[in-house]
């Protein structure tokens, strides 16, 4: 009898297994939602956008944007992240590609420029969002960036200089503030074309790549890829 209640109590268990696991995802996707909706009021609205818009936005009542976030603070913490991840979607692959080094520096900084012109008032709120509650997430994303290129700048700077490991960073860093604040100005000014300030950019960018090869007797071709054993057998038929 013991034997036939425990294999019966089975059934029911998983029922409320397969619900549990279902009403999750549901919440999970209602919450994606929320947040898409709260970016896409921002931008329309501006940084005083209310819960009401919104909720009015996710076809849906207040009180669910509280049982999801608990407060208009929390929402913004989760739109930050959100935000966060679009763009490092944009810029890891195009960093990472495995093409010439020109392109590279062409697809990064057109990801870059892609995103805050597409999403000025996002990007607006958030980098003017440290002055306001301590949390810099533009300098959070900034970091990151710097981190990444600094991790490719590594590999490329060492057949160069031993010293590449601490050169690196500087570069990096250098590079996306001068990136950054570039984009930045150009965002309030629209004193050029996209594309144009891409492409000034990227020049930028690479005459200091050109101009630390050649210092070092190595001619880089821009459209070519460029690998460490490359550079390694250039540096050695140039010694």
């Amino acid at each position: 009898m013991a034997a036939r209640q425990q294999h019966d109590a089975g059934p029911p268990r998983r029922a409320q297994d397969g619900r549990s696991i279902r009403w999750a995802a549901h919440r999970a996707a209602r919450r994606e939602q929320l947040i898409d909706a709260a970016l896409s009021v921002l931008e329309e609205t501006g940084p005083d956008f209310g819960l009401q818009q919104v909720a009015s936005r996710a076809g849906v009542t207040k009180p669910v944007i509280y049982r999801h976030f608990g407060e208009r603070a929390a929402l913004v913490e989760a739109m930050a992240d959100r935000a966060t991840n679009l763009l490092m979607a944009r810029l890891m692959p195009a960093l990472f590609a495995e093409s010439a080094l020109l392109t590279r520096i062409r697809l990064t900084i057109e990801a870059f420029l892609g995103f805050i012109d597409e999403s000025p008032t996002i990007y607006r709120f958030f980098a003017r969002r440290a002055t306001l509650d301590g949390r810099d997430v533009v300098g959070v994303d900034k970091e990151f960036v710097a981190e990444a290129l600094t991790s490719v700048l590594r590999e490329y700077l060492r057949p160069f200089d031993p010293a590449g490991d601490r050169i690196a960073p500087v570069w990096a860093r250098g590079s996306v503030g001068f990136v950054q604040n570039a984009a930045e100005w150009w965002l309030e000014s629209r004193a050029m074309a996209r594309d144009e300030l891409a492409e000034h950019l990227t020049m930028l960018l690479w005459a200091q790549i050109d101009g630390i090869a050649r210092r070092h007797g190595v001619t880089l071709d821009p459209d070519q890829p460029v690998t460490v054993e490359g550079i390694a057998a250039l540096l050695g038929r140039s010694s």
